[in-house]
């Protein structure tokens, strides 16, 4: 085996770790926006409207989605309007905890949502929910109770193996530059 044997492995081998950290951010984002996403588990009421039904124990996300025809402006935003949201335990349930965390927006062809509570359910239930709100300007607004099982750390992952694939790539350069070409003797003069 010759000198630059080792270093053009190290080579290839660097560049296909790079690209399947790349990949696999990319494919792991989609997953996590389009397959792992259960925004709408549990159910959805209109806004504004009621609904019923039922919230397992442990953490909802609640989620204002609507259809906009055409997709989103340029800055990919949707603008929530103002929102009441009134969860009522049956009684002898204590009621949901209720927190605002606006996330990103998530569109797939005309359908966008955008995440904008987190409900800390004690006791899974039969819950009565209303929502109310100045939505005259969108088209079927509805607030969407589901949970979140993406895999949040799938992407880090993939994104510290491409790290990882760039800094051995770099070393595997150095590696192959350094271990050169031998100098070989010049073959003897010849007899035409």
């Amino acid at each position: 085996m010759d000198r630059q044997a080792g270093p053009r492995i190290a080579v290839t081998l660097a560049i296909l770790t790079a690209v399947l950290g790349v990949v696999g951010f990319v494919v792991t984002l989609v997953l996590n926006a389009v397959v792992y996403d259960e925004f709408d588990a549990y159910g959805e009421v209109p806004v504004p409207g009621s609904g019923r039904f039922v919230l397992p124990a442990g953490e909802a996300t609640i989620s204002f989605r609507a259809v906009v025809p055409g997709g989103l402006d340029e800055d990919d935003s949707l603008p929530v309007p103002p929102l009441q949201l009134s969860i009522r335990p049956p009684s002898g349930v204590p009621e949901p905890v209720v927190t605002e965390t606006m996330r990103s927006v998530t569109a797939i062809n005309n359908d966008v949502r955008v995440r904008i509570w987190v409900a800390q359910v004690s006791q899974e239930a039969v819950y009565d929910i209303t929502a109310r709100g100045a939505v005259g300007g969108y088209r079927s607004p509805h607030l969407a109770f589901g949970r979140d099982t993406s895999v949040g750390w799938a992407p880090w992952a993939f994104g510290a193996v491409f790290a990882g694939g760039l800094l051995w790539l770099a070393v595997a350069l150095r590696w192959s530059a350094r271990a050169g070409r031998r100098p070989r003797p010049l073959p003897g003069p010849t007899q035409i």
